[in-house]
Parts: structure tokens; sequence; C-alpha cells
């Protein structure tokens, strides 16, 4: 096998799309430096392992020799991404944009390789770029191509507005692949629309068009929504290690493999063997370790991970927790299940109010962990050991409703 198709061995892993496969390859082998970009807006502070998926794609083209353009949008932040959105999206100012933009870096060379990544603001071309400027931009996009975009179909069907500077968004994200000369773009599947606007207008700008890789969105912790932030279902980068192995551990065996595939650097080959082992017997709770001491590494040192691994199996170690634990199922909605009424549910509290004044009191604990916030919900799919005060303490399980 050549060099190139090596490389587009390790590209697809994981990938959902690569349009056009045969550009990249063609790209692949011309043994250049390719230029590889993708773009994030400051829309929050903290990354989480959602994010990363993009990121380890990202240091996976460095590691085959090319340069990364990592792309703060702090002038797309201020218009607002539009995708998968029903309504038109608040815009943030730029000094909320400027705030969250700051963390960026830090986090991100975690995983990057700084020698091989350039960090670049698209306010840095789109801040001195005129009216006159937008307006021939705007002229080489149609309006009937961007209703061919899901939401904004839906949206002028249902008669919801949509704003003028909406329209914008992908043409700005387009023109960025222009300036930077992008060999390939990468996204998540919900970019796909503006990710080919890149590809188009480069060819309009008389450039040979990027290569578009999109890449899934990552489920959270319950193992069916998107991870996120305000689900409560999210495992950040700059979460403490402790809770971030925790977390890790908390996930369902399918689910493990998901993250496996997507979040892990060990080769495909690898991860069949350790499924290979599971089907034959092996623990998944110990291939579920390996897991967390890399992710939980990579973030925070090997030190770290080996010290939560071995606070995690405390916390859990024979005398700690009842030889036979009991197992109990609670039917969990669509948005989830909030804490306390899972608690009173599961039988371990009387009421909802008794469950929020024993998280109030401290008093309260999951997988070991004291709980502190009383909003926190739980979501099909999750599992996790519970336990109030010294006596009571079960192992719950998530079930989707009907």
């Amino acid at each position: 096998m050549s060099a190139a198709k090596e490389a587009l061995e390790l590209i697809r892993r994981g990938a959902e799309e690569i349009l056009l496969e045969q550009d990249l390859l063609k790209k692949l082998k011309r043994g250049k430096c390719l230029r590889i970009k993708a773009g994030f807006d400051p829309t929050a502070p903290d990354l989480h392992l959602g994010h990363t998926v993009l990121i380890n794609k990202l240091r996976q083209f460095q590691d085959l020799g090319h340069e990364v353009y990592f792309l703060i949008g702090d002038f797309t932040g201020m218009i607002g991404d539009p995708t998968g959105k029903s309504a038109t999206r608040k815009a943030l100012s730029r000094e909320e944009v400027l705030e969250n933009a700051k963390t960026y870096e830090e986090q991100i060379f975690k995983i990057l390789d700084p020698e091989r990544t350039l960090v670049v603001f698209n306010s840095s071309w789109m801040g001195t770029m005129n009216a006159a400027g937008l307006i021939e931009l705007a002229a080489k996009h149609t309006v009937a191509r961007m209703l061919e975009r899901d939401d904004f179909s839906k949206r002028y069907k249902s008669g919801a507005p949509i704003a003028i500077h909406e329209f914008l968004y992908p043409l700005v994200q387009g023109y960025d692949s222009v300036e930077l000369k992008a060999d390939v773009e990468l996204g998540g599947t919900d970019q796909k629309f503006n990710l080919l606007v890149g590809r188009q207008l480069q060819e309009q700008f008389g450039q040979e068009p990027q290569v578009v890789l999109t890449m899934p969105i990552l489920e959270g912790l319950d193992g069916v929504q998107k991870m996120s932030k305000s689900l409560h279902n999210y495992i950040g980068i700059n979460d403490p290690p402790n809770e971030m192995f925790g977390k890790i551990m908390s996930i369902s065996d399918p689910l493990m493999w998901r993250y496996y595939e997507l979040l892990s650097f060990r080769p495909m080959a690898e991860v069949a063997r350790l499924k290979q082992q599971t089907e034959q017997g092996r623990n998944p709770r110990d291939v579920k370790v390996e897991l967390a001491l890399e992710i939980v590494g990579r973030f925070h040192g090997q030190v770290a991970a080996h010290r939560a691994n071995e606070a995690f199996t405390a916390r859990f170690s024979r005398g700690a927790l009842p030889d036979e634990l009991e197992e109990r199922t609670v039917v969990a909605g669509g948005n989830g299940l909030p804490v306390a009424n899972l608690l009173k549910e599961a039988g371990l509290t009387a009421s909802t109010s008794d469950a929020l004044r024993m998280i109030k009191q401290g008093a309260v604990k999951v997988d070991g962990e004291r709980l502190e916030d009383p909003a926190r919900r739980f979501h099909a799919g999750q599992s996790a050991i519970f336990q109030v005060g010294k006596r009571r303490v079960a192992k719950v399980t998530l079930v989707a409703a009907g």
C-alpha cells in the first residue's frame, strides 16, 4: 500500500464523510504539506470531549506531516451560527467573544502540536473588509442555494423569521477557506452545508477546492443526545482528573466503543482486539479503565491519571459498598430526569423534597463523588451508583420511556 493510501486509511477513521475522497488522495499523493482548517466559534469558554473529536482528527493530520489552521471565529461568533436553530440566534458581543477565545489556545495544545499549528482569527480579514467587498462576496451565492439548507428551509416554510445577517454566516465561513487557501476543512456533520460553501467559493476565486471532511457528533454520557454542557451530559477537558475519570467510567459498555473510535489514539486493530477480548469474557470495566487512563492522561498527565484510577478503585473497593449491590431501573423522559426525582423513583429517598434536603446536607454521592448540583439531570442509557447517607445505596440504570 502506498504512503498516500495508508494516510487515507488513518484519516478515514471515525470520519462520517469525505468530499471528495479522490480529491484528498490526489492531494496526498503530491507529498506536500497540506493546509488543514477547522473553525471554532468561541461561544463558550470551555471545551469538552465532543469538541475534541475534530481536534483529534487535526492531530492525526499533523502526525502525517501537515499544518493545521485552528481558526477562532471571533468575527463569525458575533454573527451567531444559525446551524440547527429554529430561531435567530442571539449574537455575542465583541467582549464576550474575546473573553471566551482567551482560553482556547491553552486547551487545544493539550492535543495539538504547537509547532504545526497556526491559530488565526477571521476578524483579521473580515474586520477590514468594507461594504463593497461584502456585497461582492454576497453576489457569489444565491438565496435559492441558502434555502437548500434544512434549517433555513424549515423556518422559511413555517413562516419563522430569518434575519439577513444569518445568510452571511456560511458565506464568511466559506471565505475563510479562500483567505487561508485551505486544502482540507473539517467540521461536524451539522456543518456540511457551510463547508461546501467554502469549496464553492474557492472555485469562484480561482483556487483548487478544499476537501470537506465531516466528523460525527459525539454522544454525551447518556449515550443518546449530543454532548452538551446545557444537558449536563458532558466531560469537560478542564474537569479535575478524578471527576473526568469517574465520568468516563459511568458510560455504558456500548458507548465505550464509540468513545474508543472517536477519542482514543490507539490503532483500530488494537481496539478490535480489546473488543474481542470482552466478547471472550474479559470484564468491560477493565477495558473502560484503559480508556479512562488514556484520556485523563492526555489532559492531566499520566501521574494524575493513575492517581484518579487509584482513587476510583478505593471508593469502590471491598468494604466500601455492599458485596451484593442492589440494582434498580428508573424511567427517564427525553429531557432526562432531575436527580431528586431519580432518588425518589429509585426508592432511595421518601420524596423529592427529602432528596433535595439530603443533597443540601452533602449526604448524596454519585459513583463515590459528593453530588453538589441539585439541578443535575440523568438520561436514559446512563448507569451510576447512588448513595444516600451511609446505608441507602443502589446501582441505578435509566431507561427510555416506552
